[in-house]
């Protein structure tokens, strides 16, 4: 490229000038760009591990929709009353596997939260394309090998997916538990969703979501404190497709607005929520 030199047959003059209309766009650009910050914010939810807690992620956050589909992994799990272990694996799994979205495709046929294969007999595109039925297929296959509570992610993952890079699971461990924590009720609090887009109408309804996922669809009145506080972390995973704007729990309450959990009242083992744009 030939550098542009005064004396090249152009006017001297126009360097500075084109200089100086560069760094007033670039102005320009960035007091758009301050501006802007204020106004808008990208939904985001996040969940922190408990204090002292070794071998965890100190916080992981990540979309809504990621935090949906974490929560319909933990739900699943807690409806087929499998192990905990097993939910750390399988949130391990589909971090791996699909960041925890929903995938259409994948290599060659693998579709879903997990990426299973139809050709490998997982079943058809449309059961694993349904995060329940994809979610239940992987703890179905989990709990048929012998010994996986004693493997590590990494082995047990592996015996479930045969991956090409079966090292990788073993890396999402510290988030996947600090997931599992949250979405089991052992870490009251843990999930926080703010700047929520609550204006489009219900993907679902909450028992229909519940019943399915959860087995059952008593979400309000008292609760033991474990039970609690997964339905409650549950709920705000899930609080964007159920256009939820309050969960309250134990006398603590999160809202859409504030987007983290405070105290309202006294600890009475109660869960409540509410729906946007209801009484």
């Amino acid at each position: 490229m030939r550098r542009l030199v005064v004396g090249d047959g152009r006017p001297g003059w126009l360097v500075p000038a084109a200089l100086g209309v560069v760094v007033v766009l670039a102005l320009v650009v960035l007091v758009l760009v301050v501006v802007n910050s204020g106004v808008t914010r990208v939904p985001q939810c996040t969940v922190t591990a408990p204090p002292d807690s070794p071998g965890l992620r100190p916080t992981w956050s990540g979309t809504p929709e990621q935090m949906d589909n974490a929560a319909t992994i933990a739900g699943v799990g807690r409806k087929l009353g499998v192990p905990d272990r097993a939910v750390t694996i399988a949130l391990a799994t589909a971090i791996q596997e699909s960041g925890l979205a929903n995938l259409q495709s994948g290599d060659r046929d693998s579709v879903g939260l997990f990426q299973q294969r139809p050709s490998q007999g997982w079943g058809t595109e449309a059961q694993l394309t349904d995060t329940v039925t994809s979610t239940t297929k992987f703890y179905d296959a989990l709990l048929t090998i012998p010994g996986w509570a004693g493997m590590d992610v990494t082995q047990a993952a592996q015996r479930v997916q045969r991956s090409g890079y079966p090292e990788a699971y073993a890396d999402h461990e510290p988030e996947a538990r600090t997931l599992a924590l949250a979405f089991l009720g052992q870490a009251p609090g843990a999930l926080t969703c703010t700047d929520l887009d609550l204006g489009a109408p219900a993907q679902e309804t909450v028992v229909r979501l519940a019943t399915e996922e959860l087995g059952t669809a008593r979400l309000s009145g008292p609760q033991s404190p474990a039970a609690g506080w997964a339905i409650a972390s549950w709920l705000v995973g899930h609080a964007t497709r159920l256009t939820l704007d309050r969960v309250t729990f134990d006398g603590r309450t999160w809202t859409a607005a504030s987007g983290t959990w405070a105290p309202t009242g006294p600890a009475d083992s109660v869960l409540a929520l509410h729906r946007a744009g209801t009484p």
